[in-house]
């Protein structure tokens, strides 16, 4: 019994994959193919947890047209605390704005 040329079993492996519209991958190269086929899992993990009731934004941003006030109580004690502890000193520090000067560059490189 004769061996097969390889170039006849590549013509071969482009039809059936032409047939059976897969990926022609004579090099066993990894694609990701296998994980681009799966279900997605989202839907069904979102199904799956419970819908979240109203929260305060939430009807603000829905009753907007209306011009009603509401008053949102943990956001005011959130920027409370925010308020004290930037006064004892201890808040976050300023985020930076734009690129460095050349002082800074200077700093940096001594």
């Amino acid at each position: 019994m004769a061996a097969v040329p390889r170039a006849r079993l590549l013509n071969l492996m482009k039809v059936q994959c032409e047939i059976f519209s897969t990926t022609y991958n004579p090099e066993g190269i990894r694609m990701g193919n296998k994980i681009l086929r799966q279900r997605l899992k989202g839907p069904s993990l979102a199904k799956y947890y419970p819908p979240r009731g109203p929260t305060i934004n939430t009807l603000e941003k829905e009753f907007k047209s209306l011009q009603l006030e509401t008053i949102n109580e943990e956001e005011e004690d959130r920027l409370e605390h925010l308020a004290g502890v930037k006064s004892r000193g201890k808040g976050a520090p300023k985020k930076k704005k734009g690129p460095p000067s050349a002082k800074e560059k200077q700093a940096r490189g001594k």
